[in-house]
């Protein structure tokens, strides 16, 4: 697919990305019971508004969920253990956001504490440097979501603003444009 729907003018799905330790990759259909696991999981939601009911998901889910411009599975060894999403914002409760790259990642609880999401989070926005080079990419967390907020230090993001959306405080980060290199 080209034009990719939400983040710009590229192929997708991009060739596979591999770090050191993983893959990221488009979604197929062995990823499925990984992505009812995720979204399922209430570990995986506490920050995300609580997870869906198992059964809800078994039943709507496509056959090959996540198959869509800017959803990278994450790979280990040949199984889901997460995903990293990048996403052109169409609305968001603050201004600033709209428009601009998103990044989003989750990971199944038992991937969590190896570094496996920054890791996976350095490898997409690398890719996204160099395909859309200039661009600036957002991310939103709950502030009490510590471990997010260390992720999104790690990968370079600094605060643009603090509000209150979802019964929460959220921090937004912005993470500049990459220099085109010359």
């Amino acid at each position: 697919m080209v034009g990719m729907t939400g983040i710009g003018p590229v192929a997708w799905p991009p060739t596979p990305i591999r770090t050191e330790r993983l893959v990221l990759r488009a979604s197929e259909a062995r990823d499925r019971s990984a992505f009812v696991e995720l979204l399922a999981s209430a570990e995986a939601h506490v920050y995300l508004g609580g997870p869906r009911p198992r059964d809800e998901l078994e039943r709507e889910l496509p056959e090959v969920p996540g198959q869509w411009p800017g959803c990278f599975v994450v790979d280990l060894d040949g199984a889901m253990i997460g995903r990293v999403l990048l996403r052109r914002s169409v609305e968001h409760h603050r201004p600033v956001v709209v428009g601009n790259a998103d990044l989003g990642y989750q990971f199944l609880p038992r991937a969590w504490g190896f570094g496996y999401a920054t890791e996976a989070c350095a490898a997409a926005l690398d890719w996204f440097d160099r395909v859309l080079p200039g661009e600036p990419v957002m991310l939103t967390t709950q502030s009490a979501n510590a471990t997010s907020m260390r992720l999104a230090a790690k990968l370079g993001f600094t605060e643009v603003e603090r509000f209150d959306a979802w019964d929460a405080e959220q921090w937004l980060g912005a993470r500049p444009p990459s220099t085109p290199s010359a």
